[in-house]
């Protein structure tokens, strides 16, 4: 079984970023500060530049726009499936 992530709350990041950009400790010296990996403020700094406190939600399950995520499928028109299946019907005879 897979290990569970861990998820941290956008306070949480913003106080990591706030040591960052605020403080101008490394990210490394962040990480060892508030025990995580130092990649992880490294990507929290790069969302919160980009996109502000919004960049520093949860992201994880949830499409990127209209057209992204999982494609809908369409209900097959009845008249459609009856001819598919006539048709398997009649292959199978054969």
């Amino acid at each position: 079984m897979g290990e569970m992530r861990r998820t941290y709350d956008e306070k949480f990041k913003k106080k990591a970023v706030d040591l960052y950009l605020k403080k101008g400790l490394g990210y490394k010296s962040v990480a060892r500060e508030m025990g995580i990996n130092d990649s992880l403020v490294r990507r929290w700094v790069k969302h919160f530049e980009a996109e502000g406190v919004k960049g520093l939600g949860e992201k994880r399950g949830k499409a990127k726009g209209p057209g992204m995520g999982r494609p809908r499928t369409r209900p097959e028109d009845p008249e459609a499936k009856i001819k598919r299946l006539e048709a398997e019907n009649e292959m199978l005879k054969k």
